[in-house]
């Protein structure tokens, strides 16, 4: 958990992309986007989910860079917006195991 916690705060994206998903994130429903991201009927817990998250995204960062023509910067969004809020439900679960 923490692994993906650091790797996710050493993340370097541009500006705009990372000040677009900061905006997203508070609208983020998981059973809502998580779904359709994953595209999936059951949602896994928040790690896996951040897990598979990132490496969507590693690949979308990827078609950004080779500027693809099959690359969305909308879907790249909100990848980042779910990866967020992912993060924002894995740091809660962990903050709420430890003080127990």
């Amino acid at each position: 958990m923490t692994d993906q916690l650091d790797l996710l705060s050493h993340l370097r994206r541009p500006a705009l992309l990372i000040r677009a998903a900061r905006h997203g994130v508070t609208q983020y429903n998981r059973n809502l986007h998580l779904r359709r991201l994953l595209l999936t009927a059951s949602l896994p817990t928040n790690g896996p989910a951040l897990t598979l998250l990132m490496d969507i995204e590693d690949d979308l960062d990827h078609q950004r860079k080779e500027d693809r023509a099959s690359y969305s910067c909308a879907r790249h969004i909100e990848v980042l917006i779910a990866m967020m809020g992912e993060a924002r439900l894995l740091r809660t679960s962990t903050d709420n195991f430890n003080v127990s």
